[in-house]
């Protein structure tokens, strides 16, 4: 609690124990309850009905209800702490009469005060205690690593666990979602591009400008403090349509360019020239329509400013680079696929040949 409240952004700290209530717990001298001829579970068996009470035999009453006989100790007779130490137990050994050994519970154990807590809470079967807080004024990535951090410093117990719940579990499994997301986007523009392209190639130097816009991302967050969070990954997915355009312009012209008889050279140097003001003019667009979320405008705006800053980064980044790499990417693969169609079709065409031989 006290390492919590240093962490700048924690606000309205609870504790999920407050309010025990004042209780009495027995500490067992195991060795010396040995020597008496004691065990836990006899002492145990011993308290539980004299405390709780116990069952021990059912009465069928003349309405046909059945009802539990419960054995206790009267209530005048457990009223303190010292009324129980007051109980004698019987032993395992006998004594010179042959009867068992009758000793008093204050020999064998000791009554320490201690606090319940009012209510036990469980998760999956096991016992739960929690810190309750709420955040202001930060991201709630940065306060959970902070928390998470906080914590690697605390030693705890055996069997003590620490886990992250609440809107953080929930940004965390949101996260696992978008990166899913991301995929399946990365795929289906895959998919989309061959269809629509008629080759297996070009979408591979179309989509070369999705990595060089997560570098814009990342250097966006690095510049402006801000961490990789579920807004920033979906300014990323938001990022693979936009980016993908600037290079499908490209390629489309190049296209049509080498169509209508040009070289490949003339055509990606005619592409670069003409196509290179709307390409510009939508980055520009895009830049300043985001500039106000980046900059965390409004209520709730720090929240969705990693968005904003992460549209911003990958669009600039992945204009400047894809006029460079894309044509180069276009390139190579195009050679490679022309050198391919050639030799596939050199091949079939020597087979007819060689069953004629034949």
């Amino acid at each position: 609690m006290d390492k919590m409240r240093k962490i700048k952004g924690i606000a309205d700290l609870e504790y999920s124990q407050e309010g025990a209530n004042p209780s009495t717990n027995i500490k067992i001298n195991n060795e010396l309850a040995s020597d008496l001829g004691l065990t836990t579970q006899q002492i145990g068996a011993a308290l539980r009905p004299f405390v709780a009470g116990d069952t021990t035999s059912h009465f069928l009453a003349s309405d046909g209800q059945n009802y539990d006989v419960n054995v206790q100790l009267p209530k005048s007779g457990r009223q303190k702490v010292t009324d129980l130490a007051d109980l004698s137990l019987a032993s395992s050994k006998l004594g010179p009469d042959g009867r068992p050994i009758m000793v008093p519970l204050r020999q064998v154990v000791e009554f320490v005060p201690a606090f319940s807590p009012q209510v036990l809470k469980r998760q999956a079967l096991q016992r739960r205690v929690a810190v309750y807080a709420s955040i202001e004024g930060r991201p709630g990535g940065d306060v959970d690593a902070d928390v998470k951090k906080a914590m690697k410093e605390i030693e705890l117990p055996s069997g003590v666990r620490f886990d992250v719940g609440g809107n953080a579990q929930n940004m965390a499994e949101s996260m696992n979602s978008a990166m899913i997301a991301l995929g399946i986007a990365v795929i289906f523009i895959y998919l989309v591009l061959a269809s629509q392209f008629g080759s297996f190639l070009q979408p591979v130097a179309i989509m070369m400008s999705l990595p060089l816009s997560l570098i814009g991302v990342l250097v966006a967050l690095l510049v402006t403090g801000s961490t990789l969070n579920i807004f920033s990954v979906i300014g990323f997915i938001m990022l693979m349509g936009l980016v993908t355009k600037n290079a499908i312009l490209l390629v489309d012209f190049t296209n049509h360019a080498q169509q209508e008889g040009q070289s490949q050279h003339d055509a990606l140097m005619s592409a670069g020239q003409v196509r290179l003001r709307p390409i510009l003019m939508t980055t520009l667009a895009m830049v300043f329509g985001m500039l106000p979320m980046a900059i965390g405008m409004g209520d709730g705006g720090e929240t969705q400013a990693p968005m904003g800053r992460a549209v911003i980064g990958g669009v600039l980044t992945s204009t400047l680079l894809t006029l460079v790499v894309v044509p180069v990417a276009y390139t190579y693969l195009d050679n490679w696929g022309k050198r391919a169609a050639r030799w596939f079709k050199g091949k079939h065409a020597e087979e007819p040949l060689l069953r004629e031989v034949a």
